[in-house]
Formats: structure tokens, C-alpha cells, sequence
């Protein structure tokens, strides 16, 4: 598992965040003080706190390096 600080501070970003993400088999998981949704579900999303940074936990063991990629937009 890899954690990454991420920023979603427009309705445009969550949408293409979730496009984006949606493409990997893998599990994600968006962290924001005791709240944790899957990083998939746009309406989850729209239930945390979005202007402050949020963490990312990326569940997966292989191809991290073409998850960071697709994610480079979003980082902080």
C-alpha cells in the first residue's frame, strides 16, 4: 500500500479523478480526518471536506509507478 497527499478543490477534478482512477483493477481508499470512502464512488467524494488536502491510500503491490502517473495531475 502507498498513501499520497491529493488535492480535489473542483467538481471538474473529482470527475476526471474518478475517470482516472476507475481505469485500475486496484483498490483506493480517500482519507480525510475518521472518514474513509472508496476513492470510486463520486458521492462519496462529495461527502468529505474538499478543500483541505486529502489522503490517498493506493492498495496495490504492482505498477505503482503507472498509478503515481495517471495521478500526477491531482498530487499536492
Amino acid at each position: 500500500m502507498k498513501t499520497v497527499s491529493i488535492s480535489l478543490n473542483s467538481i471538474d477534478k473529482v470527475k476526471s479523478f474518478v475517470n482516472d482512477i476507475t481505469k485500475f483493477d486496484y483498490d483506493f481508499d480517500l482519507v480525510s480526518g475518521r472518514y474513509v470512502i472508496d476513492a470510486k464512488s463520486i458521492m462519496g467524494i462529495f461527502s468529505l471536506d474538499l478543500s483541505k488536502p486529502i489522503d490517498l491510500n493506493i492498495h496495490a503491490e504492482e505498477n505503482i509507478d503507472t498509478v503515481l502517473k495517471a495521478l500526477e495531475p491531482y498530487l499536492i
